[in-house]
């Protein structure tokens, strides 16, 4: 991060809560080159100084928010982890419900997510969805880990090929729920988020399973 943002953290919770909303807002309408801090400080009502001393710039304002939103994302991810009452593809399950909630309650952030995702210019695009995809990957190893030890899982699965499959259909599976014109003309009859979390971990089951 460009400045520790001491300053900020010091700050009312509804303060900060304020600059996070309006900064997440101009990033995900205008994209990252054409973030105005302007416009931020503007409908905050504060000095455009106040937002450079809690961040040092623009780089370093955008680098807070992802990092504060993406631990954000990965608390739910670990309660599932830690849940020993529920089997590998209830957590599946889980972690797909839990990823569509996220988006549901921050569909802007999902917004910068997808104009990173889709920019080959978007600043730090490599560091952050290295960041996001180490994250879930590192989930993803621990439950397949105990799927295999737990016998849950096909004998002699490949574990970084599993991962990696899961971790694209979750990805793809996400992009669908918060824009659902991407799969027009190939999607299933209307469903609830809950159905299609369902349906997509029975065909991971079917394939993945050490059951019949």
């Amino acid at each position: 991060m460009t400045k520790t943002p001491k300053t900020f953290e010091n700050l009312p919770d509804e303060k900060r809560g304020r600059v996070l909303s309006e900064a997440t807002r101009e990033f995900a309408e205008h994209g990252y080159h054409q973030a105005s801090i302007n416009r931020i400080v503007n409908r905050l009502g504060i000095a455009k100084g106040s937002l450079f001393k809690y961040f040092g710039n623009k780089a370093g304002l955008f680098e807070y928010l992802f990092s504060n939103a993406l631990t954000e994302f990965k608390q739910p991810l670990k309660d599932i982890r830690d849940n020993a009452s529920a089997d590998f593809f209830e957590r599946i399950e889980q972690s797909f419900l839990a990823s569509g909630a996220f988006i549901d309650a921050h569909p802007q952030l999902y917004r910068i997510y997808l104009k990173m995702l889709f920019n080959e210019n978007f600043p730090f695009r490599e560091k952050f969805l290295g960041e996001i995809r180490g994250a879930h990957a590192k989930f993803l190893r621990r439950l397949v880990d105990d799927g295999i030890t737990s016998g849950q899982l096909r004998p002699g699965l490949d574990r970084d090929g599993t991962v990696f499959a899961i971790h694209s259909t979750l990805d793809r599976f996400l992009q669908s729920h918060a824009v659902p014109s991407l799969d027009s003309g190939i999607e299933p009859p209307a469903q609830s988020l809950k159905d299609k979390a369902r349906m997509i971990t029975d065909l991971l089951r079917r394939g993945l399973s050490a059951s019949p």
